[in-house]
């Protein structure tokens, strides 16, 4: 009886051991369809977001120049702000005329 239960589970491995061989095979040639080939679409996203890549490099220096342009006006905005504030006041103090 030991006999043949070891004989079974050695045959359960191996059934095992086939069956995920099989899958294997199958998960890796859909794989290569998939971007295998330098036509595949896996190689064309590579390719267009390289180019994105490529087209947007020169954005971060120009974006910290923006930022500090940015901050300068809203400083000015600030002071502009200011002004505002004290001419509104400015003008309720005036006398009203009827």
């Amino acid at each position: 009886m030991f006999t043949f239960l070891m004989v079974l589970t050695a045959l359960a491995v191996v059934a095992l051991v086939v069956v995920l061989a099989y899958f294997l095979i199958k998960i890796i040639a859909l794989l290569d369809s998939i971007g295998g080939t330098p036509t595949s679409y896996l190689a064309k996203l590579r390719l267009g977001l390289r180019a994105i890549e490529t087209e947007t490099g020169a954005l971060p220096p120009q974006v910290t120049k923006l930022n500090g342009a940015l901050g300068t006006i809203a400083d000015g905005l600030g002071v502009v702000d200011a002004h505002l504030r004290g001419t509104l006041e400015a003008a309720g103090q005036q006398p009203k005329y009827r």
